[in-house]
């Protein structure tokens, strides 16, 4: 099995990029090494019963020491970028200065990547903000949007020289949704209320930081990063059909809308008058300022169903489907169809595919990994954007998701989404056959 595309695909021209991605938190490690304070996800691991097996992040792939092994891994790969993140406790103290050996690290990260010839596409959040400002309310707390901006503009003063693409953000709804209102993530709150006020205050942050990155940083592209399901009815039934309905417009529009066209959903006006956050005077034209290009991340699709209480429930596909490691459906085909609606809906700026990949059940035998079914997801989901774009969609890059495996967050370390498999035990990193596959395509571009 390989991974290939159509021969007239501009997605094998020079202009395209293709690259590897991870997170700060993820990777690093070291999370109290050289001035780092600590972060929601150190407080969330180290909380009883809220990460599988116990995991944390203390070690993850040591990547904070082995930085200068993995920009050899990575530019082995064949890959044009790399897109990592930069975490916010490792860069500024509590009063807001800058913490030197956090910026030297990711200095001399991002330097050693451009002097490989490797684009570098870096986002300042990644989920892991400093547990001092969850103390005062976190995201909820509108106060968080403006200390954003503060460690915006050391990062990129700092930084900027060495970086091609920023992202403010990566998935608001992840951070605000899965953190403040189903509680599955870091801090692990549960309120409606809680999670559309901090969603809109990490797009107020966002918009708020959009001068300030492109004053400090003025040759980057800045933009921020969405994640998007597709959602479908599980029957006919008009009842379900509503319930994807909505489902789709509180995790997708709630989060496109503000950015492109200055509102949230009015569907939930009617429907869910509790789901709108409080907004004040001038924030929608500060959410909506214009943004060189959207990040879209995409595993997979979902199935929903009415219910009288929550209007919507997740359900299995009724048809023969196959699922990943972590139970979720592949579907490349929901990803041109989400992609190209977007498009039809919303007049979209150039786009990235910024996260795409599975979880499997990855061993290693003999010194290898084969992981096929990973190979068959990169391909079917590759060759699908190949699809959107052909019908028209402005899609500039794609990021496999990911370099290596590393801290699936509330899974631990029980979940491998590496393109290179890490033995935890001693470090060693090993490319899967879907990381030969993946440079065997990139190689096969004129």
């Amino acid at each position: 099995m390989t991974i290939s595309l159509p021969t007239n695909s501009k997605m094998l021209t020079k202009e395209f990029t293709f690259g590897v991605a991870t997170a700060s938190f993820q990777i690093e490690g070291a999370t109290s090494a050289d001035g780092r304070l600590p972060c929601i996800w150190d407080t969330f691991c180290a909380t009883p019963g809220k990460v599988l097996n116990g995991d944390d992040g203390s070690k993850a792939c040591n990547h904070y020491n082995l930085w200068q092994e993995d920009v050899q891994l990575i530019k082995s790969m064949g890959v044009d970028a790399y897109r990592l993140s930069i975490a916010w406790p490792r860069l500024m103290d509590e009063k807001g200065q800058a913490n030197e050996k956090g910026i030297e690290f990711y200095r001399n990260l991002l330097k050693s990547l451009k002097a490989e010839g490797l684009k570098t596409f870096v986002t300042l959040y990644h989920w892991d903000l400093p547990q001092y400002l969850e103390d005062r309310g976190g995201w909820v707390n509108r106060e968080t949007a403006y200390r954003f901006v503060e460690y915006a503009e050391l990062a990129t003063k700092e930084l900027g020289e060495w970086v091609d693409s920023w992202a403010t953000f990566n998935e608001p709804f992840c951070a605000a949704i899965l953190g403040y209102e189903y509680g599955i993530h870091a801090p692990g709150l549960t309120s409606p209320k809680y999670g559309r006020q901090a969603a809109h205050h990490i797009l107020l942050a966002h918009g708020l930081a959009l001068p300030v990155i492109r004053r400090n940083s003025p040759n980057s592209q800045v933009g921020i990063v969405l994640n998007m399901n597709r959602t479908y009815p599980a029957s006919a039934k008009s009842e379900d059909q509503f319930a994807a309905l909505v489902r789709e417009t509180l995790d997708n529009q709630f989060f496109i809308e503000p950015l492109l066209k200055a509102q949230y959903p009015k569907l939930l006006k009617k429907v869910l008058p509790d789901h709108l956050p409080t907004v004040l005077p001038g924030d929608m034209d500060i959410i909506s300022r214009p943004i060189d290009f959207l990040g879209m991340n995409f595993y997979t699709c979902n199935h929903n169903e009415f219910d009288e209480n929550t209007l919507f429930k997740d359900v299995k596909s009724k048809q023969q489907v196959e699922y990943t490691d972590i139970g979720w459906e592949i579907a490349p085909h929901a990803f041109s169809e989400l992609l190209i609606n977007l498009n039809e809906q919303y007049s979209l700026p150039p786009m990235f595919i910024t996260e795409n990949g599975a979880a499997c059940a990855d061993v290693m035998i003999d010194g290898e990994v084969n992981d096929e079914q990973r190979v068959r997801y990169l391909n079917g989901h590759i060759n699908a954007v190949n699809d959107a774009i052909e019908a028209g969609v402005d899609i500039r890059g794609y990021f496999a998701w990911s370099l290596m495996d590393n801290f699936e967050w509330a899974e631990g370390y029980s979940k491998r989404f590496g393109l290179c498999y890490v033995d935890y035990e001693t470090q060693k990193r090993t490319i899967k056959r879907s990381g030969k596959a993946y440079k065997a395509l990139l190689e096969s571009r004129s």
